[in-house]
Order: structure tokens, then sequence, then C-alpha cells
């Protein structure tokens, strides 16, 4: 990797340690030279509503997707939010994301017919308005790390965006973005301790640095204490199914144009393939089924800094009463603000260059609607 943006990525230091990351110290200043892209479904909670959990956990995932494939598997910080992503890159990026994130508004339209909207925002029109934008590394295995953000940087940026600002407008209609990579075969992995919470925290304006980071502790603190710190993927991966519960989603998001119908077929084929080799859990090549499990748990985003503090927990009620109880107290002092949704399972979306390899990432939700129907409850 030899761009500018990869050569300052490079530089952010991998905390191992979640915790760690409640410091305000850990985390580096973005360059003022580069661009933030923000993306999101218009509204998501109404589609939600109508049932469509893992299509919005799709569209939102597949802008991550068609940025590492558009920027050539260069390293760099996103965040999944469940209906959308953020991400930072190089101002020298910033024509290649223009061209994804317009092929993605109009592909999400004609495939699943959703509103999709994007922007990029320069950072140093985040600075100018008094925010900022700093970048942690966070890794939970030895085979990817997923970038934190704080500053309140991202925040304003979608702000900007549902104003009408920064917009990206949507390519032609039959535009295809590179989605390789993205799949959704999973099956959901039901709560195994009380309930799947998704949790949405923010700080207030009234709210120091100081003041969320030990807040954030307390909270983290708690849900430490939990099994596999809350975990809500089993140690040996989710469950897998076949026929897989996505195969539409997925002959959408692979077709390129191809007829539907033959692409299901296709992959329920491939599919049926893979669900023997899990089940017998033989080696084939390089490829060996229960490391690959494994990983994929270790690889789970369960939490995450954006701006504030993202979960989605496998919560027993006490741990649960607790953490409300501290996030009532933090919220009636004017400090943050906060929603919590819970269901019964979580589900995920996955982006894997390569099976072979440990690099492939997992983006982890409530499978009933998670981080959108939390963001509701907290702006209600």
């Amino acid at each position: 990797m030899t761009t500018a943006g990869a050569a300052f990525y490079d530089t952010v230091p991998i905390s191992h340690e979640f915790l760690n990351l409640t410091e305000p110290s850990r985390f580096t200043p973005v360059p003022d030279n580069w661009i933030v892209g923000v993306a999101d479904i218009v509204d998501s909670t109404g589609e939600i509503a109508r049932g469509r959990y893992k299509t919005v956990n799709m569209v939102g995932a597949a802008v991550i997707s068609a940025m590492i494939n558009a920027l050539g598997g260069q390293v760099f910080p996103y965040v999944f939010g469940g209906d959308g992503a953020a991400f930072a890159i190089s101002g020298a990026d910033a024509d290649k994301a223009r061209l994804a994130l317009s092929a993605l508004r109009s592909w999400a339209a004609s495939e699943f017919s959703i509103s999709l909207r994007a922007a990029l925002v320069p950072v140093s029109d985040i600075r100018a308005s008094n925010r900022d934008l700093r970048v942690a590394r966070y890794a939970p295995s030895s085979g990817v790390d997923y970038a934190m953000f704080t500053g309140g940087g991202l925040a304003w940026a979608e702000a900007q965006m549902k104003a009408g600002e920064y917009l990206v407008q949507p390519a032609d209609p039959d535009a295809q973005p590179d989605l390789t990579g993205l799949s959704c075969r999973w099956s959901n992995s039901p709560a195994r301790h009380g309930q799947i919470v998704s949790l949405v925290i923010q700080p207030t304006t009234n709210a120091t640095e100081q003041d969320f980071a030990d807040l954030a502790q307390s909270v983290l603190s708690a849900s430490e204490a939990l099994d596999r710190a809350g975990h809500p993927v089993p140690a040996n991966g989710p469950p897998i199914n076949w026929p897989p519960p996505g195969l539409t989603l997925d002959a959408h998001v692979s077709r390129e144009g191809r007829n539907l119908t033959l692409q299901k077929a296709k992959l329920l084929i491939q599919n049926l393939l893979i669900w023997l080799l899990f089940k017998s859990g033989k080696r084939l090549g390089n490829f060996e089924p229960e490391h690959y499990k494994h990983m994929v748990s270790r690889n789970a985003d369960y939490r995450k800094f954006d701006d504030g503090l993202k979960m989605t927990l496998d919560c027993d009620q006490t741990t649960l009463s607790h953490i409300t109880q501290t996030l009532n107290d933090a919220q009636s002092r004017g400090k943050v603000r906060f929603g919590l949704h819970t269901q019964q399972e979580a589900m995920m979306t996955c982006f894997v260059p390569s099976a072979t390899r440990d690099d492939h990432v997992h983006f982890v939700d409530g499978a009933s609607g998670g981080y959108a129907r939390a963001a509701a409850a907290m702006r209600a």
C-alpha cells in the first residue's frame, strides 16, 4: 500500500483491548485533506416495519463492500451502522468514492426499491464547523481490525446529508457497483442468555469527552461481565442451514444483470455444497470449515465507537437493567441520549474477500430492527 491514504491509516495504532478505546487519547486526528463518506436508507424504520430487516442491513453493508472493491482492497477506516455506513478516505480517492456511491444509489433503487442517500464531506469543513474527526483501530482477532470514530464529525456529516448538502447524485438506472464478496448466507443467532439488545448511545453537547469516556467505561464494564462480553454470535460460528435464508438477497447482490431466477438456482447449488462441507467438517484444499466458523465469530463487529457507542449484546435481564439505569441517570443529567431495542436473534452480513484467509469481516445487528430501531427510540 503506497497511497497517501494508506500511509496515514497505517500509522494509527491498533488496540487489542476494546475497553482501552474509552480513552480519548487513543484516537488520532484524520488529515484535513481527507473526505468523509456517509450513506443511509431513507425511512429505514418504515422498511424494517415492513419486515425488510435483512435487506436494510445488506444495503447498508453494500456501501462498505463497494468502497473496499473501488479502492482495490486498500485499507481505510469505515463503520457499519445497520441502515447505512460511513468511511473516511484520502481526498485523492474522492472520484472513486463518488462513482461507487452514485452506482450504489441507483442499484438500491432498481434492485430493492430502496432510497439510499449518500454524501461526501471534506474533513476541513467538519473542523470549520467546530467538530472533529478522529479515528482508532480495534482488532478483535489477528485477521481483521475495525475503525472507531469520535469527535462528532460523522454525526455532523450525516446531518448535513439529511439536510440535502454534499449529496452524491445517483448514476444511470443500470449502473452496477462492484459488490464482490458481499453475502449473508448465515442463519440468525438466537439469544442464549436472555435477549439480543441493540444499544445506541450518543453524547450531548453538555458532555465533555471525559464525561462520555467515563460513562462508556461503566457501560462496557457491565457488559464485560456477560458471557464472552455479551458476544451475540456463538464461539463456533452462527447456525448455517440449507437453503440459506438470504438466498434471494444474495442473488440480487451477485447477479450483475443476469437473470435473477437462474442466479438463485446457481446459488442454491453452491450453498448446498458449502452446507455439506460445513456439516462434514472436512478440509477442502486450504479451506478448513471449523477454523473458518471460529474466525467468523472472532471477527464479528458487535460493538463500536461511532461518534458514540453502539453494541449488539446477548444480555440477561439483570445486566440490561443495570445498564439502562446507568444510562437513565446520565440522560437525566443531560450527558447522553440513548435508545435500545430488544429482540430474540442477531443477524450478520458478511464481506469475504477469500474464504481461505482470516480477513473476512462480519457486521452484526439485531434481527428485527436492531440499531435502526434503537436510533428511532432515541429520537422519540
